[in-house]
């Protein structure tokens, strides 16, 4: 992918002067455009769910098809056309983003649902879908993690083009992905336990071991403990003489000698998703125009 196209807001069909948002769906970004709607009501028969969504758990569907049985399908299901292959000929309508919408139609018993057809690849659809799947506020932090992971994995995007994808900082998209680290054990604890709150598990990442991880997690679970109280445990366990270590300090030295930077930490040890995350916050607060004290 292009740095000129950092987003699948510039593929066919969606709008290029604005960001889609978390807040709103970038849907309403076409009926702005016309004083008459771009979609229309299709047959829910003529539709599929598409095989290769990202999306795969749909999760409990009652408040939408109450919705959806009181006021309808108010926001149109993104669609693009595709060769029917059940044998029959033709082209179906497959679904690029809105797969919740359908299923609650298709149990609220409509016969016809509003959608919005795109004429784009099937590589394209899949961006989409992902970009939008990302939206959602109901994502784990995991599942958040593993959604930018696969926008860099797959479709070549940058911190900074996942970050204008999704209109979050790219501070949050270095947080989110630095969960990636966790090993699979401490992770499924993290799922049997219900934690979600993605500041005390980056805080959780610090632990020196597995063990220790693990450890913590359950204190949380078992003491509501929150990301300062986390904090203040790992001061007060590492404050003591005989464990006290030197603060970590990251240096630069520039490849021409014009410069140096120094960078000091104060804990002793220091990960990568740390660092970057670090630096990061340095260039957001430079490009911002504030004073960086």
């Amino acid at each position: 992918m292009s740095d000129t196209t950092p987003t699948a807001a510039s593929r066919r069909g969606l709008p290029t002067n604005r960001r889609m948002r978390h807040t709103s769906h970038f849907v309403d970004e076409f009926d702005a455009r016309d004083d008459e709607s771009v979609g229309r009501r299709v047959p829910l028969s003529s539709i599929e769910p598409d095989p290769k969504q990202p999306r795969t758990a749909m999760g409990d569907l009652s408040e939408l098809v109450a919705s959806i049985r009181e006021k309808g399908v108010l926001e149109p299901i993104l669609v693009r056309s595709v060769p029917n292959e059940d044998g029959e000929g033709g082209e179906v309508l497959r679904i690029i983003s809105g797969e919740r919408r359908y299923r609650a139609a298709q149990e609220a018993g409509l016969s016809k649902v509003p959608v919005i057809e795109m004429e784009v690849t099937e590589r394209e659809a899949l961006e989409i879908a992902l970009i939008e799947n990302l939206q959602r506020k109901d994502l784990t932090p995991f599942e958040e993690a593993e959604g930018y992971k696969a926008l860099g994995d797959q479709y070549g995007y940058t911190h900074e083009q996942i970050s204008e994808a999704v209109s979050k900082s790219r501070t949050v998209i270095t947080e989110s992905m630095a969960l990636l680290q966790m090993p699979p054990r401490v992770r499924d604890i993290v799922h049997a336990l219900g934690i979600t709150s993605k500041s005390v598990l980056l805080e959780v990442l610090k632990a020196e071991s597995e063990d220790e991880m693990i450890y913590l997690l359950e204190a949380v679970a078992k003491q509501g403990l929150s990301r300062d109280d986390l904090r203040r445990r790992f001061r007060q366990d590492r404050s003591g003489p005989a464990r006290r270590k030197k603060p970590y300090v990251f240096k630069f030295r520039s490849p021409d000698k014009s410069y140096n930077l120094a960078l000091t930490f104060r804990q002793s040890e220091v990960d990568r998703g740390d660092l970057i995350q670090a630096l990061e916050q340095i260039l957001d607060q430079l490009r911002s125009g504030d004073e960086v004290r």
